[in-house]
C-alpha cells in the first residue's frame, strides 16, 4: 500500500480511541473544558450510563460564534500558542483534541454564548467531516455541550462498553474527583433525570471538609489530618488519615498537581514509603493532597489522557512528599496536646532477666538497650507508700488533668487494658500495643544515635546485575557507605558488596541490594535499607513490650500513659492498630440514658 495522507475524520477516530475510552473519559473532557473557561457552576445530566447521552452545561466564558467550528477542528486551543506555553501549562485541556475526537464517534451538539454576546449560537457534527453552519439559539452566558449516541458509528468499540449501572459508576467517579481539586465549581449530577449529586462552591475550608467527606465519606473526615506545608519552591496541602483507618484496597487515594489529578508511581512510592512504620502489610493509606510546582518542573504532556505527568526534579518531589507525610504522621501522638512530664529515660538500661512474667531479654542483639516494664515504678518517684486504691485520685486530684490529655488509670481490665479517665471521658489503652510503640521508638532513637555500625563480610558477595545498575551503584557509593553498605563496581555489569550493616547481616543481601538499586533508578531514592532495619526492630520492640496478663501497679500504667503522651506515632501500634480510644461523657450518658 502506497504512503497516503489519513483522512481528517479517520485521524479524529484514532485520536478518540486513545483519549476516549468510555462514556466517563467524555465526562472527564468536557469537565476539564468547562473548569478551563473559569466556570463556577456545572450541571452534568447522564442518560443510560452515558451510552444514549451525555450534556454538559457550564456559565463559563462561553465561545464566539467566529470560534465554534475551530472547537471541533484538530489541535486547535486556545490554551497554548507556542512551546513556550507548552512547558508552562496551567490550563486542564491544552492539546485541542477532546471536542473533535468526541464529535468524530458521536453525534454532538455545541452551543454557547459569549459572555459579551447578545444571543448564543449552536453547530452540529454527526461524526463525519462536515461541521453545520452556525445558527442562533437561545442560550445563556456560557456553553453546552450535548453528546448523543456515543461510539454508534464505531460499534467495535460499543460492544466494549460495559453495563449501564458500571459505566455510570465510572462517570460518578470522575465527577467526585474533578470536584475535589476544584473547590470554588459547583457541581450538579444526574442520571435518567435523577439527581445524583449536588455539590456547592467550597470556598472555606469548612465546606471544604464537608465537600472531602461528600466525596470520600464521613468517617474518612473523622480520622483526617490536615496538612500544609511548603518548602523549596513546593508546597503540600490536604487531607491525610491517620493509619487506624488504613483500607483494604487503594480506592481513597486523590492526588492534584496544580489541580490536576494524577496517578504517578513516584507519588504512591513517596506516601507509601511515609506510612511503611505505620501500617499493616497489603493495607492501603487513604489521603486527599494537593501538590502546588511551578508548571515549568511539571510535564503533564505525557500521556494522550494527562493522567499521568513528569517532574523534572523528582528525587526532590520524593524527599518533600515523604518528608512531609512522615513528619505529620509522626505527630499522632496519643494526645492531641502536649503534655509537660517530668522526663523520662525508657530506655536506659540493658538487662537480662529470666522466669516467668517477665520480659525476655533481647540477646545477639548489639543495640545497648532493653526496655523493661517493671522500670516503670521508678519514672515517677512518689513521696510515701500508696494504696492502689487511692493513687489515681489523689493524683487527678493534685495535678492539672488539662496537662495530662490521657488523664490518670483507674485500673486494668483482664491483664490487657488499661482502664483511664480524663477530663473527656474514659480512655481505653491497649498496653501491649502502646509499649511496643514506644519500645520501637526507643529503639530507632538509640540506633540513630550511635549510627549505623558496619560489619565486613568474610566472603564478599558479587552480584551480576545490568550496566544501569551498575553505574547506579557506581556513582552512589558515597551513600551506600551512609547506609553501612561497602559496594565497589568489578565490571561492566558486576557489582561486589564487602561490608553490610550489623543489623542486617543475617538478611538475603544480594536481594536487598538489588532491590535499592530498582529503587534508585525507578525514583532516584531508596529507604528499604532503613525499612529492613526497622523491620527488625519492630519484631525486637514487639517481643520485648509488656505481654498479656502482666499484672502492672497504678504507678506503671500512669508512666505508659504519660510516656504514650510524648511519644511520636504512639496512636497506632507498629503494625497499625490503635493503641487507645476515648469514650466520651455524652457516649457514657447515651449508655445509661442520662437526661432522657
Amino acid at each position: 500500500m502506497p504512503i497516503q495522507q489519513l483522512p481528517s475524520q479517520l485521524v479524529n477516530q484514532i485520536a478518540a480511541g486513545e483519549v476516549i475510552e468510555r462514556p466517563a473519559s467524555v465526562v472527564k473532557e468536557l469537565l476539564e473544558n468547562s473548569i478551563d473557561a473559569g466556570a463556577t457552576a456545572i450541571e452534568v445530566d447522564i442518560e443510560q450510563g452515558g451510552k444514549r447521552r451525555i450534556r454538559v452545561r457550564d456559565n463559563g466564558a462561553g465561545i464566539s460564534r467566529e470560534e465554534l467550528h475551530l472547537a471541533l477542528s484538530r489541535h486547535a486551543t486556545s490554551k497554548i500558542a507556542s512551546l513556550e506555553d507548552l512547558e508552562r501549562v496551567t490550563s486542564m485541556g491544552f492539546r485541542g483534541e477532546a471536542l473533535p475526537s468526541i464529535a468524530s464517534v458521536s453525534r454532538l451538539q455545541l452551543a454557547s454564548r459569549y459572555h459579551e454576546a447578545d444571543g448564543g449560537w449552536v453547530v452540529q457534527n454527526d461524526g463525519s467531516d462536515r461541521v453545520n453552519e452556525a445558527s442562533p439559539a437561545a442560550h445563556p452566558p456560557g456553553t453546552t455541550v450535548d453528546v448523543q449516541d456515543l461510539f454508534y458509528n464505531t460499534p467495535a468499540r460499543r460492544k466494549f462498553l460495559r453495563a449501564e449501572s458500571t459505566e455510570f459508576k465510572h462517570i460518578d467517579q470522575v465527577v467526585r474527583r474533578i470536584a475535589l481539586g476544584c473547590f470554588p465549581v459547583g457541581m450538579k449530577l444526574t442520571h435518567n433525570q435523577r439527581q445524583v449529586l449536588q455539590l456547592p462552591p467550597a470556598l472555606d475550608r469548612p465546606s471544604q471538609e464537608r465537600r472531602v467527606a461528600g466525596v470520600c465519606g464521613d468517617a474518612f473526615m473523622e480520622h483526617a489530618l490536615y496538612i500544609e506545608h511548603a518548602a523549596a519552591g513546593l508546597q503540600l496541602s490536604g487531607w491525610v488519615a491517620t493509619p487506624t483507618f488504613s483500607r483494604s484496597q487503594a480506592d481513597l487515594q486523590y492526588f492534584y498537581v496544580n489541580n490536576r489529578m494524577v496517578r504517578d508511581k513516584l507519588v504512591t512510592h513517596a506516601v507509601r514509603q511515609a506510612f511503611s512504620d505505620v501500617l499493616f502489610h497489603g493495607r492501603h493509606p487513604a489521603y486527599v493532597l494537593f501538590l502546588r510546582i511551578d508548571p515549568v518542573l511539571v510535564d503533564v504532556n505525557a500521556h494522550p489522557a494527562k493522567f499521568e505527568v513528569r517532574f523534572r526534579e523528582s528525587r526532590l518531589v520524593h524527599d518533600f512528599l515523604f518528608r512531609t507525610l512522615h513528619e505529620a504522621l509522626a505527630g499522632t501522638q496519643a494526645a492531641d496536646a502536649q503534655p509537660q512530664p517530668q522526663p523520662v529515660q525508657m530506655l536506659d538500661r540493658l538487662r537480662t532477666t529470666t522466669g516467668p512474667g517477665r520480659v525476655p531479654s533481647q540477646a545477639g542483639m548489639a543495640l545497648g538497650v532493653q526496655e523493661q516494664i517493671r522500670n516503670y515504678a521508678e519514672l515517677h518517684p512518689r513521696p510515701g507508700p500508696p494504696s492502689p486504691a487511692s493513687t489515681a485520685p489523689a493524683a487527678a486530684a493534685a495535678a492539672d488533668e488539662d496537662s495530662f490529655p490521657l488523664g490518670f488509670a483507674l485500673a486494668q481490665l483482664h491483664g490487657v487494658y488499661i482502664l483511664a479517665q480524663n477530663t473527656d471521658g474514659l480512655v481505653l489503652v491497649d498496653m501491649h500495643a502502646a509499649h511496643e510503640r514506644i519500645t520501637y521508638e526507643g529503639l530507632k532513637e538509640a540506633q540513630a544515635g550511635q549510627g549505623i555500625r558496619s560489619q565486613p563480610l568474610l566472603v564478599p558477595v558479587s552480584l551480576s546485575v545490568s550496566r544501569r545498575e551498575a553505574d547506579a551503584g557506581e556513582t552512589n557509593t558515597d551513600w551506600f557507605a551512609g547506609l553501612g553498605f561497602g559496594i565497589d563496581r568489578m565490571g561492566p555489569e558486576q557489582l561486589v558488596v564487602r561490608q553490610v550493616p550489623v543489623l542486617l547481616a543475617d538478611t538475603d543481601i544480594e536481594a536487598l541490594v538489588r532491590d535499592v538499586l530498582a529503587d534508585l533508578l525507578e525514583h532516584g531514592s531508596s529507604r528499604r535499607v532503613m525499612e529492613s532495619g526497622n523491620e527488625i526492630l519492630s519484631t525486637m520492640a514487639c517481643h520485648g513490650s509488656v505481654r498479656a496478663n502482666r499484672r502492672m501497679t497504678l504507678d506503671e500504667m500512669n508512666a505508659l500513659l504519660r510516656q504514650m503522651e510524648i511519644t511520636e506515632r504512639s496512636g497506632q501500634c507498629n503494625h497499625g492498630r490503635p493503641t487507645w480510644v476515648q469514650i466520651g461523657l455524652d457516649e457514657l450518658d447515651k449508655l445509661f440514658a442520662r437526661g432522657r
